[in-house]
């Protein structure tokens, strides 16, 4: 069942997906009007899920659940990737390419491999306060404090000597 985002409690699980490129306005609401039909219809085991997503700086799909309401299955979560799947194709990106990584250079989003994440910071591209996402929060209270962070307070920064 879709509930709004912010309504959400601060524990519910969270999924980060990172898109390789900045959605347009069309993609946009093509995006939220099927993930807000699958989130309707997203069950565990036929028991419904409370559950929503946002899409921030039109580059990442958040997807969460309140789990105090019910727990998701590995079955629900596979569901949930099949539709991630479907937006690759039909919208040509990617979604779930973990190798991307993404920061800011003022209000931009770049979207890079880690390869070449890896040779900007040797570059002095990227410093250890370039702001980063880091997509392996899990819950929603951390997307506040822990996924839109100074590179140097992430796992981003095994990269920094």
């Amino acid at each position: 069942m879709y509930v709004d985002f912010d309504t959400l409690n601060d524990n519910s699980r969270v999924w980060v997906y990172q898109s390789s490129r900045e959605f347009n306005a069309e993609e946009v609401k093509a995006i939220e009007a099927k993930l807000k039909d699958f989130v309707n219809d997203w069950t565990r085991h036929g028991d419904d899920l409370r559950a929503s997503f946002e899409i921030k700086y039109n580059h990442f799909i958040i997807l969460a659940v309140d789990e105090s309401f019910n727990q998701v299955s590995g079955c629900s979560i596979d569901a949930s990737t099949h539709v991630f799947k479907q937006f690759e194709d039909e919208f040509k990106i990617e979604l779930l390419n973990k190798l991307n990584t993404a920061f800011k250079h003022g209000e931009h989003v770049n979207v890079v491999t880690l390869a070449d994440f890896q040779k900007y910071v040797k570059e002095d591209r990227i410093h250890p306060d370039t702001l980063v996402f880091n997509n392996m929060v899990q819950r929603k209270a951390d997307l506040e404090t822990l996924w839109e962070v100074p590179a140097n307070r992430s796992w981003h920064s095994r990269y920094f000597n």
